[in-house]
């Protein structure tokens, strides 16, 4: 295709904002929805198009991409009276990059090949810094024509690229890598609060483990952040808490048994009620401390 794609952008939040602004660098005919039309407004300060509803929006798209919160809010944007699909013409793209429930992104697909238009599901992983610097990972379910129309664009939000299957098989993949987020985030965590209880400087510490094979991307990005005391959201514990309970639910329908997982999402269940959910992840180190009857001491 000689001419760019029409984009449609539904979501500009912490990740959203920065994926949708690549595309627009990129040239890419951008318009864009969001519940608060204040988060897009440096979008629209760039040349993008404002549209009412992800209805109208579709309707000006060759392919609409969506990055919201909850299962519930993809649905209502994809399929609700105003959603997506009812205004996306024929052989158009929707792509759904929220980390969603497998079983939805299935149900999407099937009443888009009703309309002659392809769904497809994409979630990511990175974070705000990954979204920011266009280094996400990128989880592909859907139809291989598809794949190959909306590739040029998820070229622009990040390097590394896979087509898992069909649709739902991207959110199966997404699920997979958050349960090993669980894991690392209890490793990084678990290991900082010992080393301050222990007595030992935990900056030097950490920079000392980080080359070696007990070092991570996560310990050298969130856990510093949580060194210095900063748990602003590069995703948030209440998401977190969302995607571990897809996890389990697939789970579920699997008849597996993941233990860490289960114990990840009751710690960060735990967090919540205490009014943590908007921090992010990282804040598990506050959690953790608290378990124990301590405190975490930021080091600036």
């Amino acid at each position: 295709m000689s001419e760019k794609l029409r984009v449609g952008w539904i979501g500009t939040g912490v990740m959203g904002g920065y994926m949708a602004g690549h595309l627009l660098a990129a040239g890419f005919p951008l318009t864009v929805y969001n519940r608060s039309k204040a988060k897009a407004d440096p979008l629209l300060a760039k040349g993008a198009q404002w549209a009412e509803s992800p209805r109208a929006l579709a309707a000006a798209s060759d392919v609409v991409f969506s990055i919201v919160g909850f299962p519930r809010d993809v649905e209502a944007v994809m399929l609700g009276e105003q959603g997506a699909l009812s205004g996306l013409p024929r052989g158009g793209i929707l792509c759904d990059m929220t980390t969603s429930s497998p079983a939805l992104a299935e149900r999407i697909a099937e009443a888009a090949a009703g309309k002659g238009c392809i769904a497809m599901d994409a979630p990511v992983t990175g974070g705000d810094v990954g979204a920011r610097d266009a280094r996400l990972s990128i989880f592909v379910g859907g139809e291989k024509a598809g794949y190959e129309k909306i590739k040029p664009c998820l070229d622009k939000m990040g390097p590394n690229i896979l087509h898992c299957g069909p649709a739902g098989f991207g959110q199966r993949g997404k699920l997979a890598n958050q349960i090993a987020i669980a894991g690392v985030m209890f490793s990084v965590c678990e290991s900082l609060f010992f080393a301050q209880e222990a007595g030992l400087d935990v900056v030097k510490w950490l920079e000392l483990v980080l080359p070696g094979s007990a070092g991570s991307l996560a310990m050298g990005n969130l856990g510093r952040r949580a060194l210095k005391g900063d748990y602003d959201p590069g995703f948030f514990i209440d998401h977190f808490i969302k995607d571990l309970g897809l996890c389990l639910e697939e789970c579920r329908r699997m008849g597996i048994v993941l233990p860490g997982l289960t114990a990840a999402e009751q710690m960060y269940r735990a967090m919540q009620a205490q009014g943590q959910g908007n921090m992010g992840t990282q804040a598990l180190v506050l959690g953790l401390a608290a378990l124990s009857g301590k405190q975490w001491r930021a080091r600036c």
